[in-house]
């Protein structure tokens, strides 16, 4: 079925309604509040324990971007159980009132027609607005769910955004499906670790994006997997695929491959069995990096750890408050003492964690981070403390390490602490003064010698003012505190602008790509409610339809611009308005900016007005009244 055609598609409700009624349900039900028994929730997110580790900070990113909307995000088992959900503190409590909370079954068959249930079932992303849910009392939710496949095919879970449907937002099934997508690529990747990997699109600037072609091929040619974009482009089905070769695909011997990408990464074009030309690039070995690769594994949320060599030199950009924390810092380097890292969310906290973890002597040992936000109570204190066999429902044969024992010589960053269970920081609080680990089911403790640095975007001392957070705990872990500042309280944005830009061009294997004078200044301008996070995202995008090596206007997000309001309408658009009615028309410096945003737009359009109008979000009219301002000669 065509995924286009699910966004609250009359005749795809009718069915679910239709098959809600088989099911035995009455409009008029009361909600089923049963949930899986903890030791059963625990088993099922042992079982889907890689599709969770690639979905959860997929999931805190789509949640960064929909935040402050009555909204929530859930992660559910292929059966359409929800196993783990992140959402706005005023929707939690409806949340809980109509069962959307994890351990609880949000199939067709207990709920009628619902997002998750109805897209677990159609097999592709949909939306249900308000009525259209088929119990009266879901009827208050607007949803959007897309499924998420394994890299066989086969449906693993469902991603889903829940909200007030007063609060819907169109583009709202848009980030799922990215999102979902996003998760998918990254299991992808981790499912094939030693294969052949080729990358390829129609379009060379499309490599290294989510809407990449990905087939993973044996050595010697023989077909593996592919993701749906490549199954798309391929024009065949998975189990179609399944009786190819590499050289049946593409018409070459897997050898030529060999030959072209064993010293280069640049991409090369290919001819598809159908005809159709593609540009390409391939992984060949495990161990063999290049940049494409590394975008493609790496998530919206892990964008800042790509910087992975970063040091606490590396850091510095010549911000004064930044310097003052860096110099803090390196005093304490080896000195074992606890550090604590406050912050919003998205200033580069993980990555000052990384900084410090290499600036030290344990650089060489394991640097293990844990997001107490992300992960399920449920199953935080299995993945921190790890298990013996048998230890509940569902656990592994042998058990698991835990966390904290992966990090034995090196480093513990547990990022979100402020978010930790109650009853778990008394165990961690045991292990920070006695250094020993007593796994789940076990008869004896573990010895482990861990550097633990520690992070929130919580305050602190109110919670243990409040009893919410252990005040033997927060003293433990506070030996030095330092505040990393907004990306909007700091003077350094154009050097921190020349790093990424470096750091994703060298990624996409492409030239350095530059900021229009006034693409900085609209990047000036922004509050950055998501920090260095948001800017990375923001400039990883432009890169990749930045052709021309310049990041001008028309590459820039809309989201982005909306951000930009002012009066209720976007900045960059309020600037480009009717004079008569611009509210900041006495700004010199953004009257100039309009004016090189047209002239700039024209040229690329070649005096062609209509595009160039489009390009920018306004009318062509608005274009015309500016024309005695333009440089002559721009206008066709």
């Amino acid at each position: 079925m065509n995924p286009d055609l699910l966004r609250g598609d009359a005749s795809v409700i009718d069915q679910s309604h239709q098959r809600s009624r088989s099911f035995g349900i009455a409009v008029d039900d009361a909600p089923d509040c049963s949930s899986l028994a903890t030791g059963q929730l625990q088993g099922m997110l042992e079982e889907s324990r890689l599709l969770f580790q690639h979905a959860a900070p997929v999931m805190e990113t789509l949640y960064g971007q929909i935040a402050n909307t009555h909204s929530m995000v859930l992660l559910t088992s292929a059966q359409g159980v929800v196993l783990h959900s992140l959402g706005d503190n005023d929707f939690l409590e409806k949340a809980s009132r109509v069962a959307l909370v994890p351990g609880m079954d949000w199939s067709e068959q207990t709920k009628g027609t619902n997002a998750i249930g109805t897209a677990l079932i159609e097999q592709a992303p949909v939306t249900v607005l308000g009525d259209q849910h088929y119990m009266r009392v879901n009827q208050g939710l607007t949803c959007s769910c897309a499924p998420i496949f394994d890299p066989h095919g086969q449906i693993v879970g469902a991603l889903d955004v829940t909200g007030d449907h007063r609060s819907h937002h169109q583009h709202t099934l848009a980030l799922v499906r990215m999102s979902a997508q996003m998760i998918e690529n990254q299991m992808f990747a981790a499912s094939f670790p030693d294969a052949m990997r080729l990358h390829f699109h129609a379009r060379a600037e499309f490599l290294g994006t989510l809407v990449e072609g990905i087939a993973v091929f044996t050595s010697d040619g023989r077909f593996l997997s592919a993701n749906r974009s490549a199954q798309f482009q391929l024009g065949l089905p998975f189990a179609a695929l399944q009786a190819h070769t590499f050289s049946s695909l593409f018409g070459l011997p897997v050898s030529l491959l060999h030959e072209w990408f064993r010293t280069s990464t640049a991409p090369r074009q290919l001819g598809l069995y159908n005809g159709v030309s593609v540009w390409c690039r391939a992984r060949l070995q495990a161990h063999t990096v290049w940049p494409v690769s590394a975008a493609s594994q790496a998530t919206a949320h892990e964008a800042p750890r790509r910087m992975q060599l970063s040091s606490l030199q590396y850091l510095d950009t010549g911000d004064p408050q930044l310097a003052a924390v860096i110099h803090k810092l390196r005093r304490v380097v080896d000195r074992d003492i606890p550090v604590m890292i406050l912050g919003e969310t998205g200033t580069g906290k993980d990555l000052l964690a990384q900084a410090i973890h290499h600036d030290s002597s344990r650089a060489r040992q394991p640097f293990v981070a844990v997001n107490c936000a992300s992960i399920p109570e449920s199953l935080i204190e299995a993945e921190l403390f790890g298990y013996e066999e048998g230890a509940f429902t569902g656990a592994r044969r042998r058990g698991a390490m835990g966390k904290i024992v992966q990090a034995h010589g090196g480093t513990l960053f547990l990022d979100e602490i402020g978010d930790m269970p109650a009853h778990l920081q008394a165990r961690l609080l045991r292990m920070l003064q006695e250094r020993k680990v007593s796994p789940l089911g076990a008869a004896k403790e573990v010895v482990v010698d861990v550097n633990v640095i520690s992070a929130t975007h919580k305050n602190l001392k109110d919670m243990v003012a409040r009893g919410a957070f252990r005040e033997d705990l927060y003293y433990r872990l506070n030996g030095l505190v330092v505040r990393l500042p907004a990306l909007r309280e700091r003077t350094d944005l154009e050097l921190v602008v020349k790093k990424l830009l470096k750091s994703l061009c060298d990624e996409a294997g492409q030239g350095m790509v530059d900021v229009a004078p006034e693409v900085m200044a609209l990047l000036r301008r922004h509050h950055w409610p998501g920090n260095v996070r948001q800017l990375h995202n923001l400039l990883r995008t432009a890169v990749a339809m930045a052709d021309d090596g310049a990041i001008a206007p028309a590459h820039l997000p809309d989201d982005f611009l909306d951000e930009l309001r002012d009066g209720g309408r976007p900045v960059f658009n309020a600037v480009l308005a009717d004079p008569a009615e611009e509210v900041l028309s006495d700004s010199p410096r953004l009257q100039d900016v309009t004016l090189d945003a047209m002239a700039r737009m024209l040229q690329l359009h070649q005096g062609n007005v209509s595009a160039a109008a489009r390009a920018l979000g306004i009318s062509r009219t608005t274009i015309y009244r500016k024309r005695h301002l333009l440089p002559p000669g721009l206008l066709g």
